[in-house]
């Protein structure tokens, strides 16, 4: 072990003992130390378990790791997605052409560009009222059918930028692979209406591809021939002979690259859903704020920037401090998707205990992430965080201004968001709880009684991110530093953060038990595994 870490180990045992609310009376300046701007948004670290020494040590940590030189990899294309021999290029999506042909060279660079010009022309055909069905019907519904990576973003963007929505097209999502939620997505559509984008990188996800053959069954019982279907389908993916087997025409697929990872993929036609939502204009704004970010993380020293401090707090929470889950609490309505979504970011990247070199890493990697909207979390798990032994680290997330207005309904919003951030900070010790009750009128014997139950340890540590209002760009640059953080905690901890080979172990096993349930596979499972699929037959049987 390093003599960084060792030092960083060190400074461990000290906060545990550390007060954050004694670092604040030690320090008339710690916000402003401690609290750091982009163009459109702000993320304030001094709630943080941290002084100057830990963000030091870190800052030094990360300079042993060279994350200067890691950053300078992954954005000029050198495939350091080791285990599948791929790039990392997602954020070459977002920036402008001529650094696209800097990365990608002539040919992909237009094939981006064509790819780019074909979303905005579909879009805008669907707007215009010019893309019809079969029956010659103007298309007035849209259903992406996608699971992981190709839901989770454009579901995200889809919920976050509802301002901003055309009421020319709806667009509906489906993810589920349990036939309810199907029924009760196409149940009131009309099928002549209604285009399918299918997304899927190799065209042969289970769950996706059960969908869309329920919805290409749904397509022809109301009366469209097979030969008809193309006006109906579109597809993402990079299988085009599959796809176009599947009854999707040619025209209609847009492409997929392997340099562009799943959970990353919102930025290629993966978001044509959300173009087709907001307008091709909001969602080049979407891009403009990630860019926005991917200048910053490239060009702002490591001590002022966020994504790269927001991974290293991060690091010194999760590694260090041993706290194993962070809560992201976002006040706001329309990000209540966003938890999920950084679920799948978070624990599908960093979820790993094998580093690149094949050896088992010896700190705790990749926090538990968890959460809801903020204001119906304090009313359940946030319990615990006040009242427990447990310390969970958290990401508070709110906008200055809303979008609805009901201003005092939003003053209210974000007074709690900032109460919560302060109350878990500083706790209330027994005296206060004693001094309080006294204050009621209580008799020393109810308070003798009841001041323990109110004790609240504090020094539950939080970042606060705020942004003007959620806008298109400032969406973006949100998402994008949550993907710069876990690619820099990924660095730090030695990972490759841009495989999933638990997921594809997973799906395996999937087909596995759906032969076994067939009686296809003399394959053999645990007894408790098999003792549930033959549950499944008999109650299949009856």
């Amino acid at each position: 072990m390093d003599n960084t870490v060792e030092h960083l180990w060190a400074l461990a045992d000290e906060a545990k003992y550390q007060s954050i609310a004694a670092r604040f009376l030690a320090d008339d300046n710690r916000f402003d130390n401690f609290c750091f701007s982009t163009s459109n948004l702000a993320a304030d670290f001094s709630k943080q378990n941290i002084d100057t020494r830990v963000l030091d040590a870190l800052l030094s940590w990360a300079e042993q790791r060279k994350l200067d030189d890691k950053m300078s990899a992954m954005f000029s294309g050198k495939k350091i997605n080791g285990t599948e021999g791929r790039a990392v290029l997602h954020t070459v999506l977002r920036a402008p052409h001529g650094k696209q042909k800097a990365v990608l060279g002539d040919v992909l660079a237009e094939d981006v560009e064509k790819t780019d010009q074909r979303m905005m022309k579909l879009a805008n055909s669907l707007y215009a009222g010019l893309h019809q069905g079969a029956s010659g019907k103007a298309i007035t519904d849209v259903i992406a059918v996608g699971i992981g990576g190709s839901y989770y973003g454009p579901k995200l963007c889809h919920e976050a930028l509802k301002p901003y929505h055309s009421q020319a097209v709806k667009v509906h999502y489906l993810a589920n692979v349990d036939g309810s939620a199907l029924a009760e997505k196409i149940q009131s559509l009309n099928p002549e209406t209604t285009l399918v984008i299918v997304i899927s990188k190799t065209f042969g996800t289970q769950e996706t591809l059960l969908n869309a053959q329920a919805l290409k069954k749904w397509f022809i019982n109301s009366g469209i021939s097979e030969a008809e279907l193309s006006d109906h389908l579109i597809a993402v993916t990079s299988n085009t002979e599959k796809a176009q087997a599947f009854g999707v025409a040619a025209h209609h697929i847009l492409p997929m690259w392997d340099w562009v990872g799943g959970r990353f993929s919102l930025w290629s036609a993966v978001g044509l859903p959300v173009a087709i939502a907001v307008g091709f204009e909001n969602y080049r704004q979407l891009r403009a704020g990630a860019y926005a970010i991917d200048e910053h993380f490239q060009t702002t020293p490591f001590n002022q920037n966020i994504p790269v401090l927001m991974a290293l707090f991060g690091i010194w929470n999760c590694s260090f401090l041993k706290y194993s889950a962070l809560a992201v609490l976002p006040y706001d309505h329309s990000l209540r998707v966003l938890p999920g979504y950084l679920q799948q970011l978070d624990m599908e990247s960093n979820g790993k205990q094998v580093n690149v070199f094949g050896q088992k890493v010896s700190l705790s990697t990749a926090p538990i992430v968890f959460g809801q909207e903020g204001s119906n979390g304090q009313h359940a798990f946030m319990q615990l965080m006040h009242q427990s032994d447990t310390i969970v680290p958290i990401d508070f997330i709110v906008p200055l201004k809303s979008h609805s207005a009901y201003d005092a309904h939003h003053q209210v919003l974000v007074a709690n968001c900032f109460a919560q951030g302060e109350a878990l900070m500083k706790g209330k010790p027994l005296a206060q709880a004693e001094a309080e009750l006294v204050e009621e009128g209580k008799s020393p014997a109810q308070v003798k009684a009841l001041a323990a139950h109110k004790v609240m340890p504090g020094n539950n540590p939080s970042t606060t991110i705020v942004f003007d209002q959620l806008t298109p760009q400032v969406l973006g640059s949100l998402l994008a530093l949550y993907e710069h953080k876990i690619f820099v905690q990924g660095v730090m901890w030695e990972l490759n953060s841009f495989d999933q080979w638990g997921v594809e172990l997973g799906k395996k096993l999937g087909s596995t038990v759906l032969d076994l349930m067939a009686g296809n596979t003399n394959e053999k499972l645990s007894s408790s595994s098999i003792g549930l699929i033959d549950l499944f037959k008999s109650a299949h049987e009856q």
